[in-house]
């Protein structure tokens, strides 16, 4: 079963279960799903999936940060169950130490460093984690490496 499909067939154990808010959550993702198959007019595989639900979660990251900072707590909560429900689809993110470590591979292999190497260092270190680690994550670290030395 592919991953559109999962989608598909969770919802319909939301919508068996009453549990509205899965349901839409789910309705929601396959929407934005449908609409970048729409838009690029092709069926996404697993991968391509994969990328939109990434989008879709890094789109609620963004929101709770907004709404907390307007003082909007319903909000924000409302976006946190639907990142809780999005994250559930999505491989495990890496962790500070894995990324550090990996940055830190990158970083012993070049020669010049310091803070102007830092593109050369994120253009080396984001395909080896691209859809493992939220890319601020990996800046932040990045950044106190190089400013560490």
């Amino acid at each position: 079963m592919n991953l559109k499909e999962q989608l598909r067939a969770d919802m319909a154990m939301a919508m068996r279960a009453g549990n509205a808010d899965k349901r839409n959550t789910l309705r929601m993702l396959l929407a934005a799903v449908k609409q970048v198959e729409v838009d690029e007019r092709k069926t996404l595989d697993d991968a391509g999936v994969q990328s939109v639900l990434s989008k879709q979660a890094k789109q609620r990251r963004e929101s709770i940060i907004d709404y907390e900072k307007a003082g909007r707590p319903e909000m924000a909560a409302n976006e946190k169950m639907e990142l809780t429900v999005i994250e559930h689809y999505l491989p495990q993110m890496m962790g500070r130490a894995e990324i550090r470590a990996l940055a830190s591979g990158v970083i012993a292999g070049l020669s010049d460093v310091d803070m102007k190497a830092m593109g050369q260092v994120m253009g080396q270190l984001m395909p080896q984690v691209k859809g493992k680690a939220d890319g601020r994550l990996v800046n932040e670290v990045v950044r106190e490496l190089l400013q560490g030395r």
